[in-house]
């Protein structure tokens, strides 16, 4: 259940201006009566609905049907009486926060019938007072039976929202399992075999290193060509494992920037064709700092990204709508490190302020040998 300050809940249905009119309004229709009893009467059922409202709120049980029921009771009593009809609306929106499926559609069922006829009802015992507001009373009853399923329905989507984010990460732990697993492996497959060939041929050479000094020879020049090329393939794996591609980059950046609610717009495909795998890795990561730099500086609403590629050059351009960043040439902002990974592969950095700010990265392209 909801907290007890959400008494005035945030509905699409009505505004807070508007549950307070209908929290008013009963005061209205109550001392029309002008009888001592009358008005006795009507106060004592208005702090008997708000006290039951405030433990349907509060309540945590089965508990909770009952004060909804006191609710319904009162709502009839109140028509019939004073030809207030309003408090349904603030039972229809408790009841439409009711996430048990049973227990929603009995109550959703038995106010409908409830307030349908307490208002028929009323009619008959007091017809010009009920036809004088008879177009609220139809808005009354048309979000009776509207918003519960309103809010019913947006709940259930909450809440399968929140199974989805539980599954996305579950997903995400699956996978970092699942590499490191595969690192495992082939940390196994690499150094496994050749660490073991090692260790068997050290044993051999060091049995012949007095009887045949030319075989032990032979055997350390293997040994040192297999741990040669241990090492080289433990190099290629860990530059594969650190590398970063620009496509990756691109879908975090899509998730950071949707929830800083900016929205990405991207022109030409972020799959770099013949391009070393160090070299992509610079792009990526620089890519990578400057959405964060839009993120951080630019209170922007709009990221449009760029990426051109030609026979000899590659460019992004990242261009938000934003302020500018005004402090990115501060220590820590990250254009330095950007600079210097530009650098290393002859690229550049060029900054214009210009309706915000426009970030864009070239670097040249390196054509690696396709077979």
């Amino acid at each position: 259940m909801q907290k007890w300050y959400s008494i005035f809940p945030k509905s699409p249905w009505l505004s807070i201006y508007a549950w307070i009119i209908f929290c008013l309004l009963p005061f209205f229709f109550i001392f029309r009566s002008w009888s001592a009893i009358g008005i006795s009467v009507g106060i004592g059922l208005l702090l008997l609905f708000f006290i039951s409202y405030f433990f349907s709120f509060r309540s945590k049980s089965g508990l909770v049907y009952m004060w909804v029921s006191f609710e319904m009771v009162i709502n009839v009593v109140m028509t019939l009486l004073f030809g207030y009809v309003y408090f349904s609306i603030f039972t229809a929106f408790f009841i439409g926060n009711i996430r048990n499926p049973v227990g929603f559609f009995i109550l959703y069922g038995l106010h409908i019938a409830l307030t349908i006829g307490a208002i028929v009802a009323g009619f008959f015992i007091d017809i010009h007072l009920f036809l004088t507001q008879v177009h609220f009373v139809i808005i009354t009853v048309i979000g009776v039976i509207l918003m519960p399923f309103n809010l019913y329905n947006r709940g259930k989507r909450e809440n399968l929202e929140g199974q989805l984010e539980d599954a996305k990460e579950k997903i995400s732990e699956l996978k970092l399992l699942e590499e490191r697993e595969r690192i495992a492996r082939d940390l196994h497959d690499t150094l496994g075999q050749k660490l073991s060939m090692i260790g068997v041929k050290s044993d051999l050479a060091r049995k012949l290193i007095a009887k045949s000094p030319k075989d032990a020879e032979r055997e350390l020049l293997d040994i040192r060509k297999t741990a040669s090329t241990a090492l080289k393939e433990v190099r290629e794996l860990l530059a594969d494992m650190r590398s970063t591609k620009l496509s990756d980059e691109l879908l975090r950046a899509q998730q950071i920037l949707a929830a800083a609610e900016i929205e990405l717009k991207v022109t030409g495909s972020s799959v770099i064709a013949h391009v070393p795998t160090n070299f992509e890795n610079v792009l990526a990561m620089c890519f990578k700092e400057a959405v964060t730099n839009v993120v951080k500086h630019s209170g922007a609403t709009v990221c449009h990204v760029t990426i051109e590629q030609s026979e000899d050059r590659i460019s992004i351009a990242i261009h938000d709508n934003g302020s500018g960043l005004k402090g990115m040439n501060a220590p820590g902002s990250g254009l330095k490190g950007m600079r210097e990974r530009l650098e290393f592969v002859n690229g550049t950095l060029r900054i214009d302020e210009d309706n915000g700010t426009k970030l864009t990265i070239e670097m040249p392209v390196v054509i690696t040998h396709q077979s």
